[in-house]
């Protein structure tokens, strides 16, 4: 197989020419979504007469909820289209074609924003899941440089997606709200044609369904999907003439819709007679990364609702007497990215930090709760009407980022050790299926800012999110043990569950830590304490197969 990475004659870290096809592709893709997250809730506010949708607050903000559950839980169906029927390399294509076709939809007006976010959804849910099967496919077996390739593909992405909320905000709340979005579909078309021109480099990977469907099964699915289709259709219709089935019914069905199916799929996942008995057990120790997944998520998301609202209404956005738009606020967390990436990759090694999978995901729902507790005390400064300084937000953002360097790169790349890579593609749409279980509870949750002081809403948030957080650190010895691989007997069968002596339930220097540094530090040698640290990383890291 073809491997992502490799060290050169010099030791410095290398990436392949698969790399740039997958990153081109990936950063326009990213620069429609953070593009969609800067104006969707401003433009489903905006009054009818200025081009928007008229919605009020709370059901714009539950409409964007909706939006980016829906975005996740359509990977489920994606992934198992690229591991079933198209392979992960037309369905990528097929995938960023859709999401292009979406917004150049959204351009023609408000007439078509129903059917414009339905393509867009449908094709994130085709390209995401596909897109990182591609990846951890094309880095192979080494799980440290899959981890360390992942982190680097989600931080050179953030240059595109600082730049999006700056252009897509600019032109459409002080333009037209439509070239917002036909600078994103603009930015998708580059997407598609970057990965068509660039297809050869990925060789055969990916290129056939890994187990394709038969004839039998291709007959099954196909009536099954046309009378699913059939039964939803006629009974949006049939509420629609009757009236009962208004905007903001239809986004409280989707919103139930993506708590329920998380549970389903993941069920229907672990208990698939094709996978093994030891895959099957480390799913379900996967279970605590996948609602630690949806819980951080379900916060982070509501920055481009209930926060861009703030940020509209609570926020003092004049510079040098200029007025900085609300949506340009979105592009903090990708800047937030791209600072404090290095820095960490600095200074974990330097602190001899032991960092394993379980303390990873706490981090990063302790940054996610605390940035909720922080606008508890921004929303209590801004009572009555004030508005506070915009270092409120920006603070909140750089929780975001730090959060999810951390929980996105390391999911994606657990998620890959726990299943075969005939099931990657599925087990990856399971992971964002959590992720929009997380975006289902927002858009309900969001409705309450309606009714509750805005203060109370962050505060009980934040709180609830923390003390997960702080379980996760409490438990994080049986988690490790339960997403570790178990030995092998000399007859070829499982021993069961590794268990984790106390003291090495934290592993030492992660090494993709260590490979993230060698990268954003140059070609400064390691200090030979930490290599030795790195070498045996892999003996206790629980990502190691």
């Amino acid at each position: 197989m073809t491997t992502a990475t490799a060290t050169g004659p010099t030791g410095r870290f290398q990436l392949r020419g698969w790399f740039a096809t997958l990153f081109l592709t990936d950063m326009w893709e990213r620069f429609g979504f953070y593009g969609m997250q800067a104006i969707l809730v401003l433009y489903a506010v905006a009054p009818t007469t200025g081009g928007g949708l008229g919605l009020p607050a709370g059901e714009a903000a539950a409409l964007f909820g909706a939006y980016i559950g829906l975005t996740f839980l359509c990977a489920l169906p994606g992934g198992w289209l690229g591991d079933r029927l198209l392979g992960p390399q037309r369905a990528v294509a097929v995938g960023a074609s859709v999401i292009a076709a979406g917004y150049l939809v959204l351009a023609a007006g408000p007439a078509w924003a129903a059917v414009g976010l339905a393509l867009t959804v449908v094709g994130g849910g085709l390209f995401k899941p596909n897109q990182q099967a591609l990846v951890n496919m094309l880095c192979g077996d080494d799980t440290a440089r899959r981890e360390s390739t992942i982190s680097i593909f989600y931080v050179g992405i953030q240059l595109s997606a600082l730049l999006s909320p700056l252009v897509t905000g600019y032109l459409g709340e002080r333009v037209d709200w439509r070239l917002g979005f036909a600078a994103s579909a603009v930015a998708m078309l580059l997407g598609v044609v970057a990965f068509l021109l660039g297809r050869p480099s990925l060789g055969p990977v990916g290129r056939r369904a890994g187990r394709p469907l038969s004839a039998h099964e291709r007959r099954r699915v196909v009536r099954r999907t046309g009378t699913v289709a059939a039964v939803a259709a006629v009974a949006l219709a049939a509420g629609a003439v009757a009236g009962v089935l208004t905007a903001g019914r239809l986004i409280i069905l989707l919103g139930l819709l993506t708590l329920v199916l998380p549970v389903v799929c993941y069920l229907g996942l672990v208990r698939n007679p094709a996978l093994t008995p030891e895959h099957r057990r480390r799913l379900r120790g996967m279970l605590w990364l996948f609602l630690g997944s949806g819980l951080f998520w379900m916060l982070v998301s509501q920055a481009g609702s209930v926060l861009n609202i703030f940020a509209r209404d609570s926020t003092d956005r004049h510079v040098l007497g200029f007025l900085v738009p609300a949506s340009w606020l979105q592009a903090a967390t990708p800047l937030g990215m791209l600072l404090l990436a290095p820095v960490l990759a600095w200074q974990f090694p330097r602190l001899g930090a032991r960092l394993s999978t379980p303390v990873k995901f706490a981090a990063g729902l302790l940054l996610a709760g605390g940035s909720f507790l922080l606008m508890a005390v921004a929303a209590t400064l801004a009572a009555g009407g004030g508005r506070v300084s915009v270092l409120w937000l920006l603070a909140v953002y750089a929780m975001h980022a730090g959060g999810e360097l951390v929980v996105a790169a390391v999911g994606i790349s657990s998620t890959a050790d726990v299943v075969a890579p005939t099931f990657l593609g599925q087990a990856l749409g399971v992971y964002w299926l959590f992720a929009a279980l997380g975006g289902g509870l927002g858009s309900g949750l969001v409705r309450l800012v309606d009714v509750l002081p805005d203060q109370v809403y962050y505060l009980g948030l934040g709180a609830v999110t923390t003390l997960v957080g702080l379980l996760f650190l409490a438990r994080r010895r049986s988690i490790l043990a339960s997403l570790r691989a178990a030995p092998a007997r000399t007859d070829g069968t499982a021993e069961g569950p590794v268990p984790v002596p106390s003291g090495a339930a934290d592993s030492p220097v992660p090494p993709a830590v260590v490979e993230v540094a060698a990268v954003t530090a140059g070609p400064r040698r390691t200090p030979a304490r930490l290599r030795r640290a790195a070498s045996g990383a892999a003996d206790h890291d629980p990502q190691s197969p």
